[in-house]
């Protein structure tokens, strides 16, 4: 079963709106697609920290802050997974990974305070052409992040 099948069987026990869209390229462009605002798109970073890998879900709009990182999740040392690595890890590409650790991923999932504080959450289907849409109480209670951090700093941040 794909990533997509997977997610689609989780999300059928909650309300949420299905979009089918074109291959979505950036952030941006999923924020435009699918018709909202950047700080409600669940953009999913898998990242090694120290010795082993994570998502992170995190605003479209927000960019990683390191020392935010560093202090919330204990690691001095932290990369992006390559390539490769996100294949292994997820059998996806760059863009397609949803903000979701176990049980879709072996991987625990951490999800940015800003984020979290949103009324609702979009996010890829593990396919660049299909995102859903879902209130942020239910996806916290489907996804059961491992912790709720602040891990960004986004544009309108000193």
């Amino acid at each position: 079963m794909t990533v997509h099948e997977r997610l689609l069987q989780i999300l059928a026990s909650v309300p949420h709106e299905r979009l089918e869209h074109s291959a979505i390229t950036s952030a941006a462009h999923a924020s435009e697609v699918r018709g909202t605002p950047a700080r409600v798109g669940g953009k999913a970073l898998v990242m090694k920290l120290k010795s082993s890998f994570a998502v992170l879900a995190v605003p479209g709009d927000g960019r990683i802050d390191g020392k935010a990182l560093r202090r919330g999740l204990h690691v001095q040392r932290y990369r992006f997974a390559t390539r490769p690595e996100l294949l292994e890890l997820t059998g996806l590409t760059p863009g397609s990974v949803p903000p979701f650790g176990r049980p879709l991923f072996d991987l625990p999932l951490y999800v940015d305070a800003t984020l979290a504080a949103q009324d609702r959450i979009a996010f890829t289907l593990g396919v660049p052409t299909a995102s859903a849409v879902l209130a942020m109480t239910d996806y916290m209670a489907l996804a059961q992040p491992e912790a709720i951090l602040p891990l960004t700093s986004t544009p309108q941040d000193p």
